[in-house]
């Protein structure tokens, strides 16, 4: 879910520092001394990755390396870049090597357990996931709560991703994962109106990923509210004219779930 990627990558250049990646919590925790020049250009790969530059990222990772080979945040980098390269086996590597070098890296936890997730290794993603949960200085617990609810989900677990949802909306309630998670949630049980309603607190529809305008879709078509499918169509067909959700619409095939992955 390149959305929600993005979203841990603005995390990260807010805080490598703090992010998803916690680079500056890492270093200290570590008890090593954190490079500068290795925090400046895994800061610099984070923002490539961000923006699908993954040759240039892998570049500013190199140089991160050079400065630290063992600089925990630039493995942990490197493990969201190869993943999304699908070059699984030097992905899964690099985020076993910055757990490594850091046992209690909960940003790396969090990434890990949602590669994991999106590979179909539940189990072991909601294990990471629980260990990011437990260290008290973890400074975004909601994104890790977030995961796990759609982890959940996925795994078929409904009531334990709704628990995880609410507990991630109750510390940021305007988080729009974890409100596209509540609104799936509420569709699957029959609660368009509700679902309706959450797609809305998420605001402007032209900034909504495939999985939320498909649902949008199919909440407005339940609903008999034309204006908004046509709208929802309108930002699918558009903007990710190649996604599994574009061919469910051209299909009218509009019993397909999706998911959030």
């Amino acid at each position: 879910m390149r959305f929600w990627a993005f979203f841990l990558v603005l995390l990260c250049l807010g805080g490598c520092a703090s992010g998803p990646s916690g680079h500056g919590a890492a270093g200290m925790a570590s008890g090593r001394q954190e490079n500068l020049s290795a925090k400046v250009h895994t800061e610099l790969a984070a923002g490539y990755y961000a923006r699908a530059q993954y040759a240039i990222a892998l570049d500013e990772i190199n140089k991160a390396q050079a400065a630290d080979a063992g600089y925990a945040p630039a493995f942990n980098i490197l493990g969201l870049i190869r993943a999304e390269l699908r070059e699984d086996t030097q992905a899964e590597a690099a985020f076993r090597q910055a757990l490594a070098l850091h046992e209690h890296y909960s940003e790396a936890e969090n990434n890990f357990g949602w590669y994991l997730c999106q590979r179909g290794r539940h189990d072991e993603a909601l294990a990471l996931f629980d260990a990011a949960l437990k260290n008290p200085l973890y400074g975004t617990p909601e994104v890790a709560l977030a995961n796990a609810g759609i982890c959940n989900l996925a795994k078929g677990n409904v009531s334990e991703a709704e628990t995880f949802f609410f507990r991630a909306l109750k510390r940021v309630p305007d988080l729009r994962v974890a409100l596209l998670g509540m609104a799936d949630i509420e569709f699957r049980q029959g609660r368009a109106l509700a679902a309706r309603n959450k797609l809305n607190q998420m605001g402007d529809i032209s900034n909504l990923g495939a999985s939320a305008l498909w649902l949008g879709i199919r909440v407005a078509r339940v609903l008999g509210i034309r204006e908004d499918e046509m709208s929802y169509s309108a930002q699918l067909r558009r903007r990710f004219p190649d996604a599994l959700q574009t061919q469910w619409l051209f299909l009218g095939q509009y019993d397909q779930i999706g998911g959030l992955l």
